[in-house]
């Protein structure tokens, strides 16, 4: 079972603590496989099964079928989840804990510190590392996720009319992937029109898609709780020369980063590699935000990929590659495929076209 293999290997980085409390819900969910909320798992440093996970009543019966072997501390609907904890961490005799310190807020912190139970180390994201490498299962989920996130972005190509809007758009969009098997949207997709497509993180709004010459859309589809994270530039008509460069640029970036991912090599050198390419088109000031991230049971997790992040990639690892560049006032381009980490080097497991000649769109009448 891959949650027990999981918890093994978190093990061995407790540096001598009796045993870490696991208060981020996607790290609860990595290491038991329980889709619920309002939970915490306490890893011990002892055997395979030294693991309690602390819920309360509404999930027990679904505990038993997500988590079956998993030890559990049901609690009562009138107590507290973190003093529960507390009471359990002293019965269990614990008296150096690793705590989650990037979860954790200063009131749970101080909590802790108050039930005076043993000394309290801060973590240093030892779930997230485990989940920066992702294993045979956690990869065929994202390779779902990302087959559904396509099949949805054909479909709705053919459907494209010139008085929809980007609202219109981006939830067709996400029904479409629903329809398809997807649990939902990975996060609220960027349906940008002409201009609006120079701010990275635009809203959808009531623009409509003849308005403008150009369309960028920015999607990913989840299964099992696992994300994919797409991007691509639709042009409905003639655009901005500006623009056309901007695309030119941007894909040669993408293509030269994507061309270096290996083992070894690190974020930053990777975003050296695309602001050098972006430079030789006098558009490296114009990409304004990091290179890529990590994506799984998170949209945003490690690893990180830009300037001031030194560590390198490993096998395994699943990133985004997305170099944009933004005219504010004009539109911006973002190319953007999630890439697996192989031994060798990298594959691309996105598979729609990034050609501009393949990504002029007819509007219906």
């Amino acid at each position: 079972m891959y949650q027990v293999k999981r918890r093994r290997k978190l093990r061995k980085l407790l540096r001598g603590a009796d045993a870490i409390l696991i208060t981020n819900e996607s790290n609860v969910r990595y290491l038991t496989g329980f889709t619920g909320d309002s939970a915490y798992l306490i890893v011990t440093s002892g055997g395979d099964e030294a693991a309690v996970l602390i819920s309360d009543p509404r999930y027990e019966e679904q505990i038993e079928e997500q988590c079956p072997g998993l030890a559990t501390h049901i609690r009562k609907p009138s107590e507290l989840l973190l003093p529960v904890t507390c009471k359990l961490l002293k019965r269990m005799d614990v008296s150096k804990l690793v705590v989650e310190a990037n979860s954790m807020t200063l009131s749970m912190f101080d909590q802790l510190q108050e039930a005076k139970f043993g000394e309290l180390i801060r973590g240093r994201a030892e779930v997230e590392l485990l989940r920066a490498i992702k294993d045979a299962d956690e990869v065929k989920l994202i390779r779902r996720a990302v087959d559904i996130a396509e099949r949805a972005f054909i479909s709705m190509r053919a459907q494209m009319r010139p008085n929809m809007t980007e609202l219109e758009f981006a939830h067709e969009l996400e029904h479409t992937m629903r329809k398809l098997g997807a649990d939902g949207c990975a996060f609220d997709p960027i349906v940008a029109v002409g201009p609006r497509a120079a701010l990275p993180h635009a809203e959808p709004g009531t623009n409509q898609l003849s308005e403008n010459p150009f369309v960028l859309i920015d999607w990913g589809a989840t299964v099992d709780g696992y994300r994919s994270d797409l991007t691509r530039v639709l042009t409905t008509s003639r655009i901005p020369a500006k623009i056309c460069e901007a695309y030119e640029a941007v894909l040669t970036a993408q293509l030269a980063a994507i061309d270096v991912l290996r083992p070894g090599v690190t974020g930053c050198e990777v975003d050296a590699v695309v602001r050098e390419t972006l430079a030789g088109y006098g558009m490296e000031k114009r990409f304004n935000h990091g290179l890529g991230h990590g994506i799984g049971l998170d949209i945003h997790e490690a690893p990180r990929m830009g300037k001031n992040f030194p560590t390198p990639v490993e096998a395994g690892m699943v990133v985004t590659v997305e170099p944009g560049v933004y005219y504010p006032g004009l539109g911006g381009i973002r190319i953007e495929d999630d890439v697996l980490i192989t031994e060798s080097g990298a594959e691309v497991l996105s598979s729609l076209p990034k050609e501009f000649d393949a990504n002029i769109q007819t509007l219906l009448s």
